[in-house]
C-alpha cells in the first residue's frame, strides 16, 4: 500500500511517500480502507522528537473509511461498512483516567496510508451527514474539545468561555461546540483574518491576541480553554470571574508556566488538566455533532503524496480550521 513514512531525519524532512506493508487483522480487529484522514499538531511533536534510533512510523491519528477485512471474533460489523476511528486505544471509560494515552500514530501506525489495522471497538459508523473530508479530521481534534468543555469544563448555557489563539483544529471545533450550547465565545488571534472568521462561525468577540483585553467591555469570563501556556496566562486574570475555570489541553508556549498563587486561590480559581478522550466520550461527540449539525471547519484538502505540504502549512500556522487528507 502507499503511506506517509516517517523514519531517518527528525521533524518533517523524516516524511517520505513510499510502499509500505498493509496488516491483515487479527482476532478482535479490522481492516479499513482509508477514504480519508486529517493532521494534527501532535504529528508534527511525534516527528520532531524521533530520529534514527526509532522505527519507521506512520503518523496520523485522525481517519475514515471503509472496512475491507473482519478479524475472528468481532460481531457488528459488516465488509462495506463506513466508519470513522476513534484515536484512542484502550480507554473505553471518561472516569477511567489512562496515565498517558496511546493514540494511532504514535506508538501505533496511524492513517495517512491507504489501509489500517486496528482494534474493531476504535471503529465507529460514520456520521452520516459529514463527506469522506469532513470525517477524516473529526477524531482527535473534536474529541478533545468535546471532553475539554463537557466533561472536564462542564460547559453550561450562558456562560462565557474565552479561547485564546482561535484557528487550530481543537479551538475550532470548540467554538463551534460552545456557540451549538448556548455559550458566549470570544476567541483571541494575532490574525485578523482568523479573528473575522471567528466572529462569522459565531463568536461575540474576537480580540487581539497582545491587546490590553481589560479595555475591552467583556462580561468576566466563566471557563477558558488553554492551549498556549506561559505566553497567554498572566492575561487570564484581568477578565476571569471568581470561581472560573481554566482548562489546560497544550502548551504551545512552553512546559514552564509560573503561577500567580494568590490569584489562583482568593478568587477559587480552578486550573483543570484534560488530554484526549475515551471511547464513551467519543461517542457522546459523535451524537453531539449529529444533533447539532456540526460540520468541520476544513482549511484545504490534499492528496496523500502532498501530505508534507499539508504538514508545512500546519507547522507555519497558517491554517484555520482543519487540513484533510484525500486517499485514494
Amino acid at each position: 500500500m502507499k503511506a506517509i513514512v516517517h523514519s531517518g531525519q527528525s521533524g518533517l524532512t523524516g516524511l517520505q511517500y513510499t510502499e509500505s506493508m498493509s496488516r491483515a487483522p487479527e482476532a478482535g480487529e479490522v481492516q479499513i480502507q482509508l477514504k480519508s484522514a486529517g493532521i494534527n499538531h501532535r504529528d508534527l511533536f511525534i516527528m520532531a522528537e524521533r530520529g534514527t534510533q526509532n522505527t519507521p512510523l506512520i503518523p496520523g491519528s485522525d481517519g475514515a473509511g471503509i472496512i475491507v477485512e473482519i478479524g475472528e471474533g468481532v460481531r457488528g460489523f459488516s465488509i462495506g461498512d463506513e466508519v470513522i476511528i476513534h484515536p484512542t486505544l484502550g480507554w473505553e471509560h471518561a472516569s477511567e483516567v489512562p496515565t498517558v494515552p496511546d493514540i494511532v500514530g504514535g506508538p501505533t501506525d496511524g492513517t495517512l496510508a491507504q489501509y489500517i489495522t486496528l482494534p474493531a471497538e476504535n471503529a465507529l459508523p460514520k456520521p452520516a451527514h459529514l463527506s469522506w473530508e469532513e470525517a477524516g479530521v473529526l477524531s482527535l481534534s473534536a474529541l478533545t474539545a468535546y471532553r475539554a468543555l463537557f466533561t472536564r469544563g462542564v460547559l453550561k448555557q450562558g456562560e462565557h468561555l474565552l479561547i485564546p489563539g482561535i484557528g487550530g483544529g481543537v479551538a475550532t471545533y470548540a467554538l463551534l461546540m460552545a456557540v451549538a450550547a448556548g455559550a458566549t465565545v470570544t476567541v483571541t488571534s494575532r490574525s485578523e483574518a482568523k479573528r473575522n472568521e471567528a466572529l462569522r462561525l459565531g463568536a461575540t468577540h474576537a480580540l487581539d491576541s497582545h491587546a490590553d483585553w481589560s479595555t475591552h467591555d467583556l462580561e468576566p469570563v466563566d471557563i477558558i480553554l488553554d492551549s498556549i501556556g506561559q505566553a497567554m496566562f498572566p492575561k487570564y486574570f484581568d477578565i476571569i470571574r471568581p470561581g472560573a475555570r481554566i482548562v489546560m489541553y497544550g502548551a504551545s508556549s512552553g512546559d514552564d508556566l509560573t503561577v500567580p498563587i494568590r490569584s489562583i486561590f482568593f478568587p477559587q480559581v480552578s486550573l483543570i488538566g484534560t488530554s484526549m478522550g475515551s471511547r464513551e466520550e467519543f461517542v457522546q461527540m459523535l451524537q453531539w455533532v449529529e444533533q447539532h449539525d456540526i460540520h468541520p471547519v476544513i482549511d484545504g484538502v490534499y492528496p496523500l503524496q502532498d501530505a508534507a505540504k499539508a504538514f508545512e502549512r500546519m507547522e507555519k500556522g497558517e491554517q484555520f480550521g482543519n487540513l484533510a487528507i484525500r486517499i485514494d
